[in-house]
């Protein structure tokens, strides 16, 4: 779980997930309030970086630190801000721990759960269509936070996009490697504090745009 400044909320969402998930990893990066002492206090393994690098910076070092457990047999990547659903992700392991899949990437377009915009479906839309241009993989729903990984898979990916742009970087690296995954319904949960942490509109271009860049 990458943590950066989310002290209004990170006690909650860690209180409901260790309820299923109780081994959880927090990577504060770089945080200037008090989370890092709120994820120890909520029972989380907390590795903490000097400063702020990005959420992709921080789910490499929560790859590299769960890498080292050798009981270890998947992850899940959960947003710290409470957007995601703890069912959803327990169900995605499931479909891991049976032999399903390696990797099960969660999609909000899957079901009529999540409630989203038109302008952001587009949005959302669009990027999904650039990741199957630019990977070859065939995804509703390309730029989403929850995702399982088996431990051969996830030693593979070794993330160098730092910041927002690791989301496509990670789906090209699927590409590469070639797991068997599926996509798995989840239901994202906006809320007006997870909008103000980077959910807009704004920042699904800027992740194009930063993909380009690069």
């Amino acid at each position: 779980m990458p943590v950066y400044n989310e002290a209004q909320v990170v006690g909650e969402v860690l209180e409901n997930l260790r309820k299923t998930f109780p081994h959880v990893v927090c990577v504060d990066d770089g945080s200037r309030d008090d989370s890092a002492q709120i994820c120890r206090d909520a029972g989380a393994v907390v590795v903490q970086h000097p400063i702020n690098l990005g959420q992709g910076a921080a789910l490499q070092t929560g790859f590299e630190y769960a890498l080292q457990d050798p009981e270890m047999d998947c992850v899940v990547t959960f947003d710290s801000d409470g957007q995601h659903r703890v069912i959803d992700a327990y169900d995605m392991v499931q479909r891991i721990r049976s032999g399903e899949a390696e990797v099960v990437l969660g999609s909000r377009f899957l079901d009529d759960r999540t409630q989203v915009s038109s302008l952001k479906r587009l949005v959302l839309r669009t990027a999904a269509f650039v990741s199957k241009f630019t990977s070859g993989m065939d995804l509703s729903d390309a730029h989403n936070g929850l995702r399982a990984i088996n431990r051969d898979t996830l030693g593979k990916l070794h993330l160098k996009q730092n910041r927002m742009a690791h989301a496509s970087e990670i789906v090209n690296r699927f590409a590469e490697i070639q797991p068997n995954w599926v996509e798995h319904p989840v239901e994202i949960i906006y809320t007006d504090y997870s909008r103000g942490k980077g959910q807009s509109l704004l920042n699904g271009v800027n992740i194009l745009a930063e993909l380009f860049v690069k």
